[in-house]
């Protein structure tokens, strides 16, 4: 499956982004997603991930409470609601897909997307 991430951008301290992921392929509704992140010098993080049928989502730590995934499967499309950023938040997201519910190890993610910026400013 090709993933195609859109929404980053430069914003505030505060202020929120959309990220929005879309697939290529019908088979979308099969596969558990995720989003993921990587700052300079850093390793690529797990951010959150959704079981395909939308009904279970997992957090990382940092971000619980003010991110929301959430996905739409007639438009073969998962999204990122990012509420409240702050500069740790500075960093390349991607989305990924898998069919293995439940994983914050990138390894275990076998489709990825080309990631798209959000930069947070103080």
């Amino acid at each position: 499956v090709q993933l195609q991430a859109s929404g980053g951008g430069l914003v505030q301290a505060g202020g929120s982004l959309r990220l929005s992921c879309a697939a290529s392929e019908r088979t979308f509704s099969s596969y558990d997603m995720g989003w993921f992140r990587q700052a300079p010098g850093e390793e690529r993080e797990f951010v959150a991930t959704i079981k395909w049928s939308g009904g279970r989502t997992i957090y990382a730590d940092s971000v619980k409470g003010r991110f929301t995934i959430s996905r739409d499967n007639a438009k073969n499309t998962v999204y990122l609601q990012m509420n409240s950023l702050k500069p740790e938040d500075t960093a390349v997201y991607y989305c990924a897909a898998d069919r293995e519910w439940g994983s914050s190890d990138s390894k275990d993610y076998n489709y990825w997307g080309q990631g798209t910026q959000v930069t947070v400013s103080s």
